[in-house]
């Protein structure tokens, strides 16, 4: 199956709304053990929600195998979200971590594309 350009954008999506999810799950965990108020919590868990439910629909359009690892972004909008919004530090060590991880979704994308029996493995429609 060629993987359809919209289901990548989802993926995308998918990996934003749940590292947005980890921000706010981090500042719900500073008022626990209140649950039921805790509206950083609810926030958190909605967009866990919505990123499956985006995920889920991606899948539809595409080879799990091209869309799951771009979901290793993930790690990387966190980092990046966490140093604005946690005020949290980054070291070379960090940054090369977020290096690996972006050329490891560049090679499992190359590898993907190599393997299909078009020259793409991303289709217009």
């Amino acid at each position: 199956m060629k993987t359809k350009w919209w289901a990548l954008v989802l993926v995308v999506a998918c990996t934003f709304f749940t590292s947005s999810a980890q921000i706010f799950l981090k500042f719900g965990s500073a008022r626990l053990p209140l649950i039921f108020w805790n509206w950083p919590l609810f926030a958190g868990l909605v967009l866990y929600g919505f990123g499956a439910v985006l995920l889920i629909v991606s899948l539809k359009g595409g080879d799990v195998t091209v869309l799951y690892p771009i979901i290793a972004t993930s790690y990387v909008w966190v980092n990046i979200l966490a140093i604005f919004f946690l005020r949290e530090s980054m070291n070379v060590m960090k940054w090369a971590g977020v290096f690996a991880i972006m050329m490891g979704i560049c090679f499992i994308g190359w590898g993907s594309k190599r393997n299909s029996q078009n020259s793409s493995s991303i289709e217009a429609g």
